[in-house]
């Protein structure tokens, strides 16, 4: 296993749309391992492959608190086949992609999503509270959806100008 660099805002990459994964075999379980770890070491609780550069729709997530064991979730082609629109969830959402910026962001409150697992398995399964949030947010990337995509253009354009800015000083310092 490994911890790969996460792509963050103003990315390009970021925007693209992940294809489908043709089968879940153990290159695919070592990209998982990897950005598990990678999640871990970030810290956060949901990461997209694209976040780690890889195209692919593949979403890890781990939803344990602090001092629980670890529940490692794997998600390979999700795809949400039934949301609740009648009740909406407001949380503040955070992105490893988009550092040290949070938000509210408004989704519906229940969703079921239909996937392959770490053994390559469908499954299907019902989600709510913070799991349906936060698969929602990582489903997004697939699509090259940020969460900030959802707020106002002047947030936006504001949290993306900071970030520019940061990785410009970043780079003057690396020179």
């Amino acid at each position: 296993m490994a911890i790969r660099p996460i792509v963050t805002a103003p990315d390009r990459r970021l925007k693209q749309v992940s294809t489908p994964v043709e089968k879940v075999d153990d290159e695919l379980r070592a990209l998982m391992d990897d950005m598990l770890e990678t999640m871990y070491d970030a810290p956060g609780i949901g990461l997209a492959a694209i976040q780690v550069g890889v195209p692919k729709r593949v979403i890890v997530m781990d939803l344990a608190r602090e001092g629980e064991e670890p529940e490692p979730r794997y998600f390979v082609n999700p795809e949400i086949i039934w949301t609740d629109d009648s009740e909406t969830r407001v949380y503040e959402e955070g992105c490893l992609s988009v550092p040290e910026f949070y938000d509210e962001v408004e989704r519906p409150a229940k969703c079921r999503v239909r996937f392959l697992d770490y053994q390559g398995e469908i499954r299907e399964l019902e989600c709510d509270e913070m799991l349906a949030t936060c698969l929602q947010h990582e489903m997004d990337h697939l699509e090259g959806v940020l969460f900030i995509d959802h707020l106002s253009k002047l947030k936006r354009d504001r949290v993306l100008k900071k970030l520019l800015k940061e990785r410009r000083l970043k780079e003057k310092e690396l020179a």
